[in-house]
């Protein structure tokens, strides 16, 4: 049976960039699972309560993370054959090759690395849609599954803040997906990381 999960990311958390680059290898590696990022604001969570959320702001009070999830909601929305090589670099952008994700000519490049028109993704970034769909789903995963951080795993109803030491591990996603059914345990952390 065919597993649904939905991996909360921001492109600027490199627990995240672990996380969705495992699932990608799970997902290539033959693993049943159909899986859908789900757009989540770093900036937003730290908005203090009562100010304006991060896409009612101009574009220069967003935050140095918003325009990055725009061009990755846009990549994923219209042109998803081409969203995984581009979600990937546009993870990469940040961890690897230490670009700020803030600006525009750095994210271009990027979705253009996977073979995208940055052209065509930026006239959806800028025409609004991408920043309605993240107000969307970042709203949903805090007020249906109480999201608080990247990557949060979610299957159904069941969802877990996990934080994958490594790149690239398929086994690491199917512990988790254990772990999801598992709705005794609610937190399981090591107070130490190991080397």
């Amino acid at each position: 049976m065919t597993r649904k999960l939905a991996v909360t990311f921001d492109y600027r958390c490199p627990f995240a960039y672990n996380g969705h680059a495992s699932v990608i290898a799970a997902v290539r590696g033959g693993a049943d699972i159909e899986a859908r990022p789900h757009a989540f604001s770093l900036d937003q969570i730290h908005v203090p309560e009562g100010e304006a959320p991060v896409w009612e702001r101009d574009p220069s009070e967003r935050g140095t993370g918003v325009l990055a999830l725009l061009y990755g909601i846009s990549v994923r929305d219209h042109f998803p054959e081409q969203f995984v090589d581009a979600h990937l670099a546009l993870f990469a952008a940040r961890h690897e090759h230490a670009k700020k994700l803030g600006k525009e000519d750095v994210l271009r490049e990027a979705v253009a690395s996977a073979g995208v028109d940055p052209d065509a993704v930026a006239d959806h970034v800028h025409g609004g849609e991408s920043l309605a769909t993240l107000a969307k789903e970042h709203t949903q995963a805090v007020d249906r599954w109480g999201v608080f951080g990247v990557p949060t795993f979610i299957e159904g109803e069941n969802a877990a803040f996990v934080r994958f030491m490594e790149r690239d591990r398929a086994d690491d996603v199917e512990r988790v997906l254990d772990l999801l059914d598992w709705v005794g345990l609610n937190e399981f952390k090591r107070p130490t990381v190991p080397n």
